[in-house]
């Protein structure tokens, strides 16, 4: 399965733009870090993420899911 390398712009809603896609993690790791420190450096506020999935599809579908919030301290786990 590759790996795929998403923009994320998050407002005013979610939008995935597809950067590139990888037959292997290192590869990948290095363009992603590459970019974050390109958009930082222009300013950009929009987010970088790396995907393990079978395919495109696979892929957005996980970045699209909300996450549930970590357990506060003190809540019952």
């Amino acid at each position: 399965m590759p790996y795929f390398v998403y923009k994320v712009i998050e407002k005013p809603f979610k939008q995935l733009e597809l950067l590139q896609s990888f037959p292997s993690f290192k590869e990948a790791n290095v363009v992603v870090k590459a970019k974050r420190s390109e958009m930082k450096q222009a300013g950009e506020t929009c987010l970088v993420r790396l995907i393990f999935a079978a395919n495109e599809l696979e892929a957005e579908d996980s970045l699209n899911q909300v996450r549930e919030p970590e357990p506060m301290i003190g809540d019952d786990y």
